[in-house]
Order: structure tokens, then C-alpha cells, then sequence
């Protein structure tokens, strides 16, 4: 798997937290998994990620339990699939917060457009977390859909497996 972190022993849970998100790709991995993508060649293509760093950051969140590999058939074979558990489900914040961060701080050469939450039943953008920031509701995830690049489309976020 590559590097192990001397912080993964330590009692500080910001460090170790930063052991598992923190590799390079691993959040933009997870940012598509909560959008629905769940295969090798999608993440490839939607990422332009080297082969041998997806399949090893895969691995790694595997390992580490954000994420799981489901077997699904493609023709006549027998393909896995990664799936977020409630483990990676539960970055849905962490990386929500990070991409306002990105979008307010830092300049992109082209115009982005980060993660837009909304809240279904009462229709207003919010931020994940325990409370709708608009109607003060208690939040699920099932409640949360994304609004799709350029639209007001609202998708539903991928579900995590047990």
C-alpha cells in the first residue's frame, strides 16, 4: 500500500483522520463515490487518474474501511464495484467544507462549481451536517440531493452499504 504515517498510533483523531483522507486523490475519490460512481474505469475517466494510483488509493480505502468492493457481473464476468460504507458516507462534511474552502481561497484556471446541496423537503440549499441550515430539520442523507452540475436537476447522493 505505500506509506504508513507515524500518526496512525497517535491519540490525536485530527491526525489520524488526516492519515486516511489525506493521500493525494483520496478526497476527489470520495467526492465521486457520494456522487455515484462506483467502477475502476469510471473513476479513471471522470478523475484522468494514472491507473496504478487509483487501484492503489482503491485499496487503501478498502483497507481503511471508507470504502467496499460489491462483486456485480459484466457479460460473462464477474466484476467488483467500490461502494462507500458508513465510514466514507460520512465524509460527506469533511469534503463538502473543504470544497467551499477551495472555491472562497484558492483560483481555479476555469470556472468551478462546487458540491450544492439541498435539503428535498423544504427545497433550500444547505450544508451537511445535523441541522438544515434554511428550515432548522433534522437531516438524513436520503434528504440531501445534490444539484447537478449547471442545473437546478436535483440527484440523490449514492447510499453506503452495510
Amino acid at each position: 500500500m505505500g506509506r504508513r504515517s507515524s500518526w496512525t498510533g497517535t491519540s490525536c483523531p485530527i491526525a489520524r483522520g488526516a492519515d486516511v483522507l489525506g493521500e493525494p486523490w483520496t478526497l476527489v475519490i470520495l467526492r465521486d463515490a457520494h456522487l455515484g460512481t462506483t467502477r475502476f474505469d469510471d473513476f479513471r475517466s471522470h478523475l484522468g487518474i494514472a491507473d496504478n494510483v487509483l487501484a492503489s488509493r482503491l485499496a487503501r480505502m478498502v483497507e481503511t474501511g471508507l470504502m467496499t468492493r460489491v462483486p456485480y457481473r459484466d457479460g460473462g464476468r464477474t466484476r467488483e464495484e467500490y461502494r462507500l460504507t458508513q465510514a466514507g458516507a460520512d465524509t460527506l462534511p469533511v469534503i463538502h467544507a473543504l470544497g467551499a474552502w477551495g472555491d472562497t481561497y484558492t483560483n481555479s484556471p476555469t470556472p468551478s462549481d462546487p458540491l450544492r446541496l439541498v435539503h428535498t423537503p423544504c427545497g433550500e440549499p444547505t450544508r451537511p451536517g445535523e441541522k438544515c441550515d434554511h428550515c432548522g430539520a433534522t437531516l438524513t442523507r436520503a434528504e440531501l440531493h445534490r444539484l447537478e452540475h449547471g442545473t437546478d436537476d436535483e440527484v440523490p447522493l449514492a447510499e453506503p452499504v452495510a
